[in-house]
């Protein structure tokens, strides 16, 4: 049986870069996909070790921290912006399975399978 996918973009707001700014973090590049039963969450975190992400969950939102490992600065418009940490939240469209959800970081990038809560219970028929 071939599972079906939806493709879902997710934008930071205008008013979360002005405070990443602010308080000195940046939101990672990610993608997300949902699937039938599971989501895949990706986030691009270099400069980060694995000891130093935290995933936390707030309802059907996913919440990833990750401190740098060091400092990052960037100029725009001949302003410096320095940065320490990596925050990403991100609402899903369903209930989460918190206890079933797995993570595994590797090279930079983290990857995150999320499955489906479900309320009710079917088999398949063979």
């Amino acid at each position: 049986m071939k599972e079906s996918f939806e493709i879902r973009t997710v934008f930071p707001s205008i008013s979360s870069l002005i405070d990443d700014i602010e308080h000195r973090i940046l939101s990672p590049l990610s993608y997300l996909k949902e699937f039938d039963n599971h989501w895949i969450l990706e986030l691009d975190l270099p400069m980060v070790n694995k000891k130093d992400i935290k995933i936390t969950f707030d309802g059907n939102a996913i919440n990833v921290e990750a401190k740098l490992k060091e400092e990052y600065s960037e100029e725009k418009l001949g302003k410096i912006s320095k940065f320490e940490y990596f925050k990403k939240s991100i609402s899903l469209s369903g209930k989460i399975e918190i206890k079933k959800t797995t993570a595994k970081f590797q090279k930079g990038r983290l990857v995150i399978k999320i499955p489906k809560k479900t309320s009710g219970h079917s088999i398949k028929i063979n």
